[in-house]
């Protein structure tokens, strides 16, 4: 026991301390290999979504109040009687306005120029004048737009002027004729007989005879007796007659014999209404009252739209009322 040797204790110590340096130092004493080179990472970044903003909605438009139509200026309606013929277009006619006043010359106790001037005097727009008496009294006295119907021979009676218009008293040439040759198939030859002052109507009915394949043999008369003169002698050379309203060349009297002279002979005779079916005509081919009464308010209305100047004196009408007698 007393042979071993024992060694100071700093020694040891300095030894201990010595072994650390040594290993302490491995990491900067030992050589260290080259550094491997790291591949960076690429990441894709998508592009974000454009975000467009959502419009602002509009704002609702405030509703808009129509202005209450104007009020339709008051009409005056004057008939010459109280005749169906007048009183079923009057009827009619009312439908369209609804401020209207109606006189009848055969019933009013007043005289025409006393009810013409009650006329003037009165806010009304227009007056509408039925048959001839009517027409010439409105025509005369009015200061009023005037509107005349069922007039036949306005022509003669000077009832066109700046202040007047007019609907035709009769259908027209060719819707008649047409409707003649519906109901009688072998029709071929046709008189007419009329007064002076009806050329264009004449003309319009030869153009349209030709169209339709009629033969028309017209002639003038100058009274009712001359008239029944040119119709006896006409009868053997046709297979119709085509009687006219003309009331110029034209009596009962008269009529009557040529519608029993028609007759005997076997030639049709067309009237101008349904009433004269009674007294021997084969056909009737007649004017429609609401057909008149939607023309005449068609004129008023661009009448009172200030455009007078551009209405035809005369607007024609549209419709037929046909009647066969049985």
């Amino acid at each position: 026991m007393q042979g071993i040797c024992r060694l100071p204790k700093i020694a040891v110590a300095g030894g201990v301390f010595a072994c650390v340096l040594l290993f302490g130092g491995c990491t900067t004493w030992l050589p260290q290999p080259d550094p491997v080179p790291v591949e960076p990472e690429v990441v894709v970044v998508e592009p974000a979504p454009e975000v467009v903003p959502e419009p602002e909605p509009e704002p609702e438009p405030e509703p808009v109040i129509a202005a209450p139509p104007p009020a339709v200026p008051p009409i005056t309606i004057i008939l010459t009687s109280s005749l169906p013929a007048y009183v079923d277009i009057a009827s009619e006619l009312v439908g369209y306005f609804e401020d209207h006043v109606v006189y009848d010359l055969s019933q009013e106790s007043l005289p025409p120029v006393a009810i013409l001037r009650s006329v003037n005097d009165s806010k009304t727009s227009a007056v509408v004048a039925i048959g001839l008496r009517a027409a010439q009294a409105a025509v005369s006295m009015s200061d009023r737009p005037v509107v005349f119907s069922h007039v036949f021979n306005y022509q003669q009676h000077d009832l066109l002027t700046d202040n007047s218009r007019g609907v035709a008293a009769i259908a027209p040439m060719r819707a008649q004729l047409s409707a003649w040759k519906e109901v009688s198939p072998e029709l071929k030859r046709v008189g007419l007989i009329i007064g002076e002052g009806h050329d264009e109507r004449l003309q319009n009915a030869r153009l349209a005879a030709d169209q339709l394949g009629l033969k028309l043999d017209i002639r003038i008369a100058h009274s009712d007796q001359e008239t029944l003169y040119i119709f006896r002698r006409m009868l053997a050379t046709i297979d119709g007659f085509w009687l006219m309203p003309d009331s110029r060349i034209m009596s009962t009297r008269v009529l009557t014999e040529m519608l029993d002279d028609a007759r005997r002979h076997k030639v049709e005779v067309v009237v101008p209404n349904e009433a004269m079916l009674q007294l021997g005509g084969a056909i009737s081919i007649s004017t429609v009252a609401g057909d008149i009464a939607k023309s005449i308010a068609s004129v008023l209305r661009r009448i009172q739209a200030g455009e007078i100047e551009q209405i035809p004196p005369v607007t024609e009408l549209t419709e037929v009322r046909v009647t066969v007698n049985e």
